[in-house]
């Protein structure tokens, strides 16, 4: 939608607050957005969340006025208290103004019991207006935890918001959601767990299994997983509806791995993939190019390596270095940031770009491999090939043709 559009939805509604979900392509968007709605309302209170405000969250209330709080952090239990009306002084987790100071409180603790959060309101959606070429239509994602124990340098979410203690919720509740989803949306063909953690408990997808049994539920579900994932888990998993694997392989070359800090080896991905294939699943690889030090050598080694293993697709994408982790202040450090403004981490069109350049391996030949990663994995007959002996009805004829279309439309637009 258009932002006047936006701003005419929000008028109309007529709240007392706004939250405004914030990333560092999209700041100067989302911090305009605040700005025209206090233009229309100076009675409504404006709070921007996400992962740039967490990471800078007194630079970013500096850069317009009309923002009033930056919660950041975890902030479920922060909105809480700013709708509540709980005297700002007392609100752990944001940063405010006050006599033309900003004010930065200290930071809220993670929430202990993440159980007692309540299930996402996906009454206000319609999920047929969320395609996607990967998943069977319609879907709807699932969060079953918070937190990460590994130490991957260009991740965001686990600095920034769910730190490195691994929260899981418990099975059944997990259950519990997927019952409620299914009576909102009795056509929901998918399940996907978006949570990047939700292998790192072997327990945890037991008992997530053992309540899908136990409660005699027949859904399909795909999720996130790494490669040093407890292989026994995966026979587990298929039996339970399990259809799709999202695999960070991230890189070919093991060097690479190394040098962000991912603690799996190529022997791991390698061993991890053969057994998966056997078991049947759809396997969707996601590989980086951009990694510290990393040369055109190795970038095609990854792309190598991609082509090597039996994936159904793929994705290829630069590392990004977002504000708040640390790969970004070594980057920042080392003078390899491309982006002198926030404006400059998308396109004209608005699309997001590569922020990431090195003497070795400029930006523009980042852009040029991650186009060679795509063109070189999906226009190889054998693949060609896979894609369409995995075609079993309708809905997937018209993903894939969904899929084919962004495929051409991301090269045009390059």
């Amino acid at each position: 939608m258009s932002e006047k559009r936006v701003v005419n939805k929000i008028i109309k509604f007529n709240p007392e607050v706004v939250v405004l979900y914030c990333t560092t392509p999209s700041i100067y968007s989302d911090i305009h957005h605040a700005s025209e709605i206090k233009k229309r309302n100076k009675r409504i209170k404006t709070v921007i969340i996400g992962p740039h405000v967490s990471a800078l969250p007194k630079e970013t209330l500096e850069i317009d006025k009309s923002v009033d709080i930056a919660a950041y952090g975890e902030y479920d239990h922060t909105l809480l208290d700013i709708t509540n009306k709980k005297p700002l002084k007392k609100i752990l987790g944001i940063a405010y103004r006050k006599d033309k100071r900003i004010i930065k409180n200290r930071p809220r603790p993670p929430i202990k019991n993440i159980d007692e959060l309540p299930f996402p309101a996906w009454h206000h959606i319609k999920i047929e207006d969320y395609p996607d070429p990967g998943k069977l239509y319609p879907f709807i994602t699932l969060i079953t935890g918070r937190g990460c124990p590994n130490y991957c340098t260009f991740c965001v979410n686990t600095p920034l918001f769910f730190k490195r203690k691994l929260r899981l919720r418990s099975a059944k509740k997990i259950v519990d959601e997927i019952e409620y989803d299914l009576k909102l949306f009795p056509n929901i063909q998918e399940f996907m767990i978006e949570t990047d953690t939700f292998t790192a408990s072997p327990h945890h997808v037991r008992e997530f299994c053992s309540e899908l049994t136990r409660r005699k539920l027949k859904i399909r579900w795909s999720c996130n997983v790494r490669v040093d994932v407890d292989l026994s888990l995966l026979p587990l998993m298929k039996k339970n509806g399990c259809r799709m694997l999202m695999i960070g392989y991230e890189s070919g070359v093991q060097r690479c791995l190394n040098s962000v800090c991912k603690g799996v080896t190529l022997k791991q991905s390698r061993k991890f993939t053969k057994r998966a294939n056997e078991l049947g699943f759809i396997l969707h690889g996601c590989f980086m190019i951009g990694f510290p030090d990393e040369t055109p050598v190795e970038a095609k080694q990854t792309i190598d390596f991609a082509k090597s293993l039996p994936l159904d697709t793929v994705q290829f994408s630069g590392i990004v270095a977002y504000p708040g982790t640390a790969i970004y202040y070594w980057a920042k450090k080392n003078g390899f940031l491309v982006p002198k403004d926030w404006t400059e981490w998308v396109s004209p069109e608005k699309e997001q770009v590569t922020v990431l350049s090195y003497p070795q391996f400029t930006k523009e030949q980042i852009d040029k491999y991650i186009d060679m990663g795509l063109r070189e994995f999906y226009m190889r007959p054998s693949q060609i090939v896979r894609m369409l002996t995995n075609l079993r009805s309708v809905s997937d004829i018209k993903r894939k043709v969904f899929g084919f279309k962004s495929y051409i439309d991301y090269f045009k637009g390059r």
